[in-house]
């Protein structure tokens, strides 16, 4: 409690000489930011883990596979240089820039130019929260999809513009979704979000929903702000399409890809952001006044992660594929009816019906302390998640077999 001297008194230290009260500061930028309640059930977790408690941990989407040998010796090998202990540069070495789009003209034939087209990101949290600040201000309305990975909404939120909800959920036609929002709301949003194969949903789409994206951006002078994250975690031959593939999308839009899924690179930060040259020029002006860049030598591990064999990309899908096929099998076998998605590290699950009044929240609560299995409630991910969980495959085999276990027993 705040003790504010009344004017006029000579502090004595006595408490007498004070009137007590509680001064309320009013933060309002943080007053817009809803309780994070994928952090409630975090608290939960480490609470029963420090009782002793062995949770099985699907909660966050925190890869447990280390980064591979090759990029993790270049670290170790760049770090002691010193010359690569001073400032970088806030949009990325040369070298990386490089990398990044030669990594998009092997892996999905799209042209860009290193100097005006390409911006490394401090991960793709930052660059999308930077990018925000940077195209939008109060007034400003932009489309995101819900449920959603929460920073596509709170990115803007945090710049005072304002977010219109798209539905994104099994049956659903988003892109008539996105129209039908477009068309209600004046003025008219300045941009959109979609993130696409899709967290948390799994969602995935074919190029031409992107090839109508486009059209539709053109004709309405729309931003378009494609996530990219989960581009290489992709099963059954499926193959995600790159935004950018499409003819005309650089004139409307970038697309954000992260090393965090793909290389195993969680903790590391490393991301960036790829298309129109205005765009990019934007996020890097902002990026020059908030940032200095990522550690240098983490550019150049980076570098060579991007550079090299793809190899350990797909032993990192080949084991999230494998975690997703023990899941689902263990979870329909309990009669958890879940369908086996087509890319991501996730499972995004329909709470049973004898279950869904309870919310997810507290789905995931009863979860936690009966079967001692952390999950993440829909509710989390914004409206329309509500009646789901989802599971982030970050246990091995045996320990998924073992979450299930205790689900069953709870069924």
């Amino acid at each position: 409690m705040l003790k504010v001297p009344v004017s006029g008194y000579q502090s004595s230290g006595c408490d007498h000489h004070y009137h007590h009260f509680k001064v309320m500061r009013h933060f309002p930028r943080i007053e817009r930011l809803p309780p994070y309640v994928l952090g409630i059930v975090n608290q939960l977790k480490y609470d029963a883990r420090r009782r002793g408690d062995d949770i099985i941990d699907f909660g966050l989407g925190n890869p447990d596979m280390p980064t591979p040998k090759h990029i993790v010796d270049k670290l170790i090998e760049a770090a002691p240089k010193e010359p690569n202990h001073r400032y970088s540069v806030s949009k990325g070495i040369y070298k990386l820039r490089l990398a990044i789009t030669d990594w998009y003209k092997r892996n999905h034939g799209v042209d860009l130019d290193p100097e005006s087209e390409a911006i490394a990101t401090i991960g793709s949290k930052e660059g999308i929260s930077h990018l925000a600040l940077a195209i939008t201000s109060p007034g400003d309305s932009v489309l995101v999809p819900t449920p959603t990975y929460p920073i596509h909404t709170y990115a803007f939120i945090l710049a005072n513009a304002d977010v219109i909800h798209v539905p994104l959920s099994a049956g659903v036609d988003f892109f008539e979704g996105l129209l039908d929002a477009f068309k209600r709301n004046w003025p008219r949003p300045k941009a959109m979000v979609i993130n696409f194969p899709h967290n948390p949903t799994t969602q995935v789409v074919d190029i031409d929903f992107f090839e109508k994206v486009v059209d539709f951006a053109k004709e309405h002078d729309l931003i378009v702000i494609h996530d990219f994250a989960y581009g290489d975690i992709v099963f059954d031959g499926y193959r995600a399409p790159s935004f950018l593939q499409v003819k005309g999308a650089k004139d409307v839009g970038i697309e954000f890809f992260s090393l965090s899924k793909s290389y195993n690179m969680p903790g590391w930060r490393v991301g960036f952001a790829v298309g129109n040259a205005e765009i990019i020029h934007a996020l890097a002006r902002i990026k020059s006044y908030q940032d200095y860049g990522m550690f240098q030598p983490i550019q150049i591990a980076a570098t060579v992660a991007l550079n090299g064999p793809r190899d350990c990309v797909e032993e990192i899908r080949e084991r999230y594929r494998s975690r997703r096929d023990v899941l689902c099998e263990s979870l329909n076998r309990i009669g958890w009816e879940v369908t086996p998605p087509k890319a991501t590290m996730m499972v995004w699950a329909e709470i049973p019906d004898r279950f869904k009044a309870m919310g997810s929240l507290e789905f995931s609560k009863m979860l936690l302390e009966k079967a001692k299995v952390a999950v993440a409630p829909g509710i989390g991910f914004g409206e329309g998640g509500d009646h789901f969980v989802r599971f982030s495959l970050v246990e091995n085999e045996h320990r998924i077999r073992q979450a299930v276990r205790g689900i069953k027993e709870i069924f």
